[in-house]
């Protein structure tokens, strides 16, 4: 029997590797024969990093940047040494979780920090790079980033504006000067399931703007600055288009790289299960395992495990998912994909004492472990 393993992280307990260890832990306790394959799986936004580095032999590297507050934070990311892949959560630099609730304004928090990092891979070689965008503090277009990596964004006077959506405000002429030569060789896969447009009513301003610290106010300013700089932007880009779905995502930052580099945004789940080569595992297997913290209505929006039982289906393929815990709407899990769920809970627990990561992992082994005893008397 080969069973291939693809399961998300539990969120605050196991990673995805882990969760993954736990389950083969299991099945080969009810079958010794059994050949089990581990992949690494995550949908582009937390845990990504963790999960493409463990799972493709990366290597994790630490950079002091500017943060979304202008002080410096200390953010992880990944390179994959095979393809010199980097792997960024852009939520590491300038993540909304970087900032406390009573310092959030979207008129001074900055992506610069993204820049930064993506300048500390390309010095390291990377030409590649996969880049989650969720989670952001930000509603600057991605100005920063881009101010890191060269580009001018320039007032009236010539000088560079000053971080945050202020400096969209402020903004005159963009600059192509100084951009690194080195840009011009890379490629960014962008992980967004954001399919909000840059400005207007489902524009980055009045969708996420309030959840960043924007009153209406500060709503109506930050979207008519950024529609200037989309204006502006188009005199030296044709191809940039504040109207194309995702371009809003992370306060504008959709924008700036679908204009400014050479990028594509993608569904995370899909950019993971390409760059795993998931397909070419599955597509001989007997079983697929799958799975996350939480199995909900929300999983079928898109989230990991759905889009590995889609895979598992095109080749006709029996996929049971683990659980940290279900709810009712799970039922939904069913008519997409997913034959069979189980939580792992063994008994009634506090959930601080689900979640740690001893109990997590015995609970796993031991509910996977009863599934394939179960599945081996057919």
């Amino acid at each position: 029997m080969k069973v291939v393993i693809a399961i998300d992280s539990l969120k605050g307990s196991l990673t995805s590797m882990e969760a993954g260890y736990a389950i083969s832990e299991g099945i080969c306790r009810a079958d010794a024969n059994a050949e089990v394959i581990v992949r690494p799986l995550a949908d582009g936004g937390e845990g990504t990093v963790d999960a493409l580095v463990c799972g493709m032999n990366g290597v994790i590297q630490n950079v002091m940047v500017t943060g979304p507050l202008g002080t410096p934070v200390s953010c992880e990311y990944g390179i994959i040494e095979q393809s010199k892949t980097a792997v960024i959560e852009m939520s590491g630099a300038a993540g909304i979780i970087l900032v406390s609730e009573e310092k959030r304004n979207p008129f001074y928090t900055t992506t610069y920090g993204v820049g930064e990092v993506i300048r500390d891979a390309i010095s390291k070689g990377c030409r590649r790079f996969i880049v989650g965008i969720g989670g952001s503090a930000t509603n600057d277009g991605g100005i920063g980033m881009l101010q890191a990596l060269g580009y001018g964004f320039l007032d009236k006077e010539g000088k560079q504006v000053p971080f945050g959506a202020c400096g969209l405000g402020l903004l005159d002429s963009i600059n192509t000067d100084y951009v690194i030569p080195e840009l011009a060789e890379c490629e960014f896969r962008i992980a967004c399931d954001v399919t909000n447009v840059l400005c207007g009513e489902q524009g980055c301003s009045a969708v996420f703007g309030p959840q960043k610290g924007a009153d209406p106010s500060m709503i109506m300013q930050m979207d008519r600055w950024l529609g200037y700089y989309a204006d502006l932007a188009r005199e030296k880009f044709p191809k940039a288009n504040p109207q194309q779905a995702g371009t809003g995502a992370a306060g504008g930052l959709g924008f700036a790289f679908l204009t400014f580099t050479n990028a594509v945004l993608e569904s995370g789940i899909k950019i993971v299960l390409d760059e795993t080569s998931l397909e070419q595992y599955v597509q001989d297997a007997d079983i697929v395992i799958t799975g996350e913290g939480c199995l909900d209505g929300q999983t079928v929006m898109g989230k990991a495990p759905i889009g590995v039982a889609k895979l598992a289906k095109k080749f006709n393929k029996p996929v049971i998912a683990f659980a940290g815990s279900v709810t009712k709407e799970a039922i939904e899990c069913n008519k997409n994909g997913i034959d069979a769920f189980f939580p792992i809970l063994r008994s009634i627990v506090t959930l601080e004492e689900a979640m740690k990561p001893e109990n997590a992992k015995v609970n796993m082994t031991n509910t996977a472990e009863q599934v394939f005893r179960l599945w081996n008397i057919r």
